[in-house]
């Protein structure tokens, strides 16, 4: 369930840097999967596949770990000083994103 920005009352937009950050991250990790299907191609040995997908996936986590943390600083940090209902909001959002996420 994908959401506008200005649908979440609390919601601040993204930093620049950050912005950059996970762009510069995600190009990396669309070449590791770009990679990891050259050696499927090439019907590559199984563990060095694996190895490569396992390597994908820790570059998203670490993508992941990077929004999370901006979300903390910036949206959420807010919303908590704001108090009321847009501070209730968001102590439930990140109840649930920590809920899915950090498993």
């Amino acid at each position: 369930m994908a959401r506008r920005r200005d649908e979440v009352p609390h919601s601040m937009g993204m930093p620049v840097q950050t912005k950059d950050d996970l762009l510069k991250r995600l190009s990396r990790v669309r070449g590791q999967v770009d990679g990891v299907r050259r050696m499927i191609d090439e019907e590559r040995y199984c563990p060095d596949i694996m190895q490569q997908i396992s390597a994908a996936h820790s570059a998203l986590r670490a993508a992941e770990k990077v929004l999370l943390t901006s979300h903390l600083d910036h949206c959420a940090t807010h919303a908590i000083a704001q108090g009321g209902e847009s501070a209730e909001h968001a102590r439930a959002e990140l109840v649930d994103l920590f809920y899915r996420y950090m498993r």
